[in-house]
């Protein structure tokens, strides 16, 4: 038996019944507390996944995390900078009508949420260190354009490391 704190639990409450059956696993609601009951392995999977959807990830793209290869990352902005200009540094990460986010997005092959003074992000896992580089680096302040660089170079050299 397993408690997590969720901040957002509407997308949960949409898909209870589905991700219980999905999971394999009984939760229940109490306010915002998630109480997931089940066999220990079901339980530690149920667990990300809810935390995916807590921090707002729909439940869909949350249930990629059955897949072993997928993994959900947060990274604290604050972790990364001292500046007290947190909104410009959040501006930069999302850019202006979010194409910085989206290309982001589309390079990396990765979901990327930004909330408040966190990123989530959800993809393989090379793709997810590639990815938080990047956006480490933006938040740092270096040019949108070479964290798309960089992200096109990890990426080529993923495509070679496979062939």
């Amino acid at each position: 038996m397993e408690t997590i704190y969720l901040e957002r639990t509407t997308e949960l409450r949409k898909n209870l019944k589905s991700l219980q059956k999905e999971l394999k696993v009984r939760i229940a609601l109490r306010g915002k507390q998630a109480i997931i009951s089940g066999d220990s392995l079901d339980e530690y999977e149920a667990s990300i996944i809810l935390d995916a959807i807590g921090f707002g990830f729909s439940a869909q793209k949350a249930l990629q995390l059955k897949d072993p290869d997928i993994t959900f990352k947060k990274v604290h902005i604050k972790d990364f900078t001292r500046r007290k200009n947190l909104k410009e540094v959040i501006a930069r990460v999302i850019g202006s009508k979010g194409q910085t986010k989206r290309v982001l997005e589309d390079i990396s092959d990765c979901d990327i949420i930004i909330r408040e003074h966190d990123i989530g992000i959800i993809g393989d896992a090379e793709g997810i260190e590639s990815t938080t580089t990047a956006i480490t680096n933006i938040i740092k302040g270096t040019k949108q354009s070479n964290a798309y660089h960089y992200l096109e170079k990890m990426n080529r050299a993923k495509k070679q490391k496979t062939t």
